[in-house]
């Protein structure tokens, strides 16, 4: 979650405006996540280790203008960090040569439950919320959509919503869509795949991360604290649009290669916990004569039937490209009588309440102190209603070794739309992310809570469980 450091590095190597409008604007989106999104995002320390003199003042004046722009919306002030000190947080970090390093802070959070966190808040305000549906194909009146024929892949229904505008915003898949309106149109979108590892907590003992600005490749290698562990990343491959991207053993060996070179300690496969692979949607516009779409980090887009794509962007700037695309759509509509936008103060589901007080309300109710502090990380002042749940359920754990709760499948499938195994060990607790093999282990309490709640019978309970095992044995 961050305003990029590197659009900056670019903005000044070229004098280039756009680029620092651009940090400018993602800084002030990082701010505006963490007051919306207290109990999911957090502001975060990372340690660039440098070794050659030059560099330190040339990466300290760099973030010290980061800091600059942020304002009054800074995380911290950044800090030259003296040698020892690099090598008193990262004891494994390789010694020789090493000069020092900068100190500068930044956001994080947990994106796959600010996922939730915004269908939530959508679904408060009357929207309908739907998993695991499939647009089939659009329907026309004077050439303009007029309805969406919709598959439901659960149940292997098709529904039909009648609709004055439709808005494209798939990811990777945006082209997908495009082309069932116009299979003529030409691609705007390409995708790259970046992977991660995952490693026990020793490997990054303080809470702080370290990040190395520019490998050999030009690449950033990160270390990060996340969800109790040390995430590795990230590789920069081109890829394609996949449901289920898996990791490379080539991807993999080249973040650990790196790793060897930057620290003093050898990492194996078998350290790893967990891996995988995700699709940056990265905009590309060499087929249109639009070169606005070059310089925004995202893209609009108006077909002549009245589909409207969102393609590019990035997770901080979430909230700006969906006012964008808002506006357009308010432009179309031409409904001069809309009030503006207000989500840029919207506190999100889960964050309306202080979490101070709810911490005490699960303290009379005898939560103990693990879970509590579990379920306030994960579900803000909703861990009010997920104790309920506990108390009408059980309190056992799915896995000894971490503190996600039977009763919140149950949880999970009546206030976040779970509907497959994965949906909760992948996509809602990430246990599936940071243990591939707790996940695993699992697998079998998760499914028979979701075969008691949808009333699977015993094969299609089999079937289920067989299927998710398959798909983590890949790799999520």
């Amino acid at each position: 979650m961050h305003g990029g450091v590197r659009y900056l590095e670019a903005a000044v190597k070229k004098l280039d405006r756009s680029q620092y409008d651009l940090v400018k604007e993602g800084l002030k989106e990082r701010y505006r996540i963490l007051e919306n999104a207290p109990h999911l995002a957090h502001s975060i320390t990372l340690v660039t280790p440098l070794y050659k003199w030059y560099e330190i003042p040339y990466i300290y004046a760099g973030l010290f203008l980061y800091d600059l722009i942020s304002g009054k919306k800074s995380l911290g002030r950044t800090q030259i960090v003296g040698r020892k000190e690099i090598m008193n947080i990262f004891p494994f970090a390789k010694k020789e040569g090493l000069k020092g390093g900068v100190r500068y802070f930044d956001g994080a959070f947990n994106d796959a439950r600010m996922a939730i966190a915004l269908l939530q808040s959508a679904k408060e305000k009357g929207c309908v919320v739907r998993n695991y549906n499939e647009v089939i194909k659009f329907k026309y009146k004077d050439k303009k959509i007029c309805s969406v024929e919709v598959k439901d892949k659960i149940s292997d229904e098709i529904y039909s919503v009648d609709t004055d505008f439709v808005i494209n915003a798939t990811g990777v898949f945006c082209d997908n869509i495009r082309k069932v309106d116009d299979k003529n149109v030409h691609d705007i979108v390409e995708a790259s795949s970046g992977i991660h590892i995952v490693l026990d907590k020793k490997f990054l003992p303080n809470n702080e991360g370290l990040m190395i600005p520019k490998t050999e490749d030009g690449r950033v290698l990160f270390m990060l604290p996340w969800m109790g562990k040390c995430l590795v990343g990230t590789t920069d491959e081109e890829s394609f649009p996949q449901e289920h991207p898996k990791t490379d053993d080539k991807d993999i060996e080249y973040l650990l290669r790196h790793m060897r070179k930057y620290f003093s300690i050898e990492i194996k496969k078998s350290d790893i916990l967990s891996s995988w692979c995700g699709l940056r949607p990265l905009v590309s516009l060499k087929h249109t004569d639009d070169t606005k779409g070059l310089v925004r980090e995202h893209y609009i887009e108006k077909s002549n039937s009245g589909l409207i794509s969102i393609a590019g962007g990035k997770w901080t700037s979430y909230r700006k490209m969906a006012e964008d695309v808002v506006d357009v759509v308010q432009e179309l509509a031409n409904r001069k009588n809309l009030h503006t936008c207000c989500t840029k103060r919207y506190k999100l589901f889960g964050s309306r309440e202080n979490i101070g007080n709810i911490k005490e309300k699960l303290d009379k109710l005898g939560v103990r102190e693990e879970i509590s502090e579990h379920l306030l990380k994960t579900y803000g002042s909703q861990a009010l209603v997920v104790a309920d749940f506990i108390t009408r359920y059980t309190e056992e754990k799915i896995h000894k070794k971490y503190p996600v709760l039977e009763a919140e499948v149950y949880y999970a499938i009546e206030y976040e739309f779970v509907k497959n195994p994965l949906d909760f060990l992948v996509r809602r607790t990430g246990l599936g992310l940071i243990d591939l093999n707790a996940a695993k282990e699992s697998l079998g309490k998760v499914t028979f809570v979701l075969k008691e709640s949808f009333g699977w019978s015993d094969e299609m309970s089999s079937v289920k469980q067989k299927e998710a095992l398959e798909l983590l044995n890949k790799g999520v």
